[in-house]
């Protein structure tokens, strides 16, 4: 965790000085950290005038109004051993002859969207099924919808059997954001309902009733674009520039940062290495790198970002 230097001294003249210290305060309902200032005046000879204490508290950094999370790869890392496999097993379930590898999949991923991604793939290999059968747009929309809601199942299946473990760290920071008066959602370009299970099943009732999810096509564009996330601020009644985003993916470092956001990114297997440097901060993970408390604003998590050994 971050230590802030909240000891430094404040002088005021050359015969006064402020010892400062920080305390935690709620100011109309939001929580936020004051700083309380105690006035010792001093003579030039170092002793003390009888009248010499006051007390001020003026406000020094505040909460995020709103935490938003991107899911996968975020939240659960779930491309390599989740999407991808509900992929491949749904293209075998109807008889297409198409396995997305490792590497594969992780070029694919700069597509957002399963049905867009699904989209982008078929249009390379055009001559081969199924889109050798399907000439017109209408018909490959159709096709690409039934696909993906049948790779939405499997991956639910796979949700629901416990193998994609909720990543380091994430569980204790939605809760401290909860505690500490902070809105919390979802922004994703998954499925809703695949996001909605993932928040249901593997984050817990308490967080399941409080994080709302933004997923799917509530939004025409997708990551890149900054739609989703401007859809949440609106939603949640909240300002963009006092949001604070946490991504995986250069796709949603930029739509955060499109919306005016704070984003840190947490890397993720197929993301480690991309070219991170418009993003406020950078880890591996959320594990115990930072807390709510690290997150606001002013303050040296943003001023002066930490760095990874």
């Amino acid at each position: 965790r971050l230590a802030f230097n909240m000891f430094q001294p404040i002088t005021l003249s050359s015969s006064s000085s402020y010892r400062v210290r920080s305390c935690i305060a709620s100011n109309a309902g939001r929580s936020g950290r004051l700083f309380s200032a105690v006035a010792n005046p001093r003579r030039m000879d170092g002793s003390r005038s009888l009248n010499s204490t006051s007390r001020i508290c003026v406000r020094n950094v505040d909460y995020p109004e709103a935490l938003l999370f991107d899911c996968d790869g975020v939240l659960v890392d779930t491309e390599a051993e989740g999407h991808r496999v509900a992929f491949n097993e749904a293209f075998a379930r109807k008889g297409l002859d198409h396995t997305w590898g490792l590497e594969q999949y992780g070029v694919l991923l700069e597509t957002g969207g399963g049905k867009e991604r699904m989209d982008a793939y078929f249009k390379t290999c055009a001559d081969v099924e199924p889109y050798m059968s399907l000439q017109d747009e209408a018909s490959r929309k159709a096709f690409l919808k039934e696909m993906h809601e049948l790779k939405t199942d499997i991956f639910n299946e796979l949700i629901e059997s416990g193998k994609l473990p909720v990543r380091p760290g994430v569980v204790r920071l939605i809760n401290e954001a909860i505690d500490a008066g902070v809105k919390v959602a979802v922004c994703s370009t998954s499925n809703e309902r695949a996001v909605s299970n993932i928040v249901r099943v593997l984050l817990g009732e308490r967080i399941a009733e409080r994080m709302q999810v933004f997923a799917g096509d509530c939004v025409p564009k997708k990551k890149p674009s900054p739609d989703i996330y401007n859809l949440a601020a609106e939603t949640l009644g909240v300002s963009p520039g006092r949001c604070v985003v946490i991504e995986d993916s250069k796709i949603g470092l930029a739509a955060g940062k499109a919306a005016g956001m704070r984003v840190v990114v947490t890397e993720s297997y197929y993301t480690g290495g991309e070219d991170f440097a418009a993003a406020d901060v950078v880890f591996t993970e959320i594990g115990d790198n930072f807390g709510i408390d690290d997150l606001t604003t002013p303050g040296s998590f943003w001023l002066n970002p930490p760095q990874q050994g």
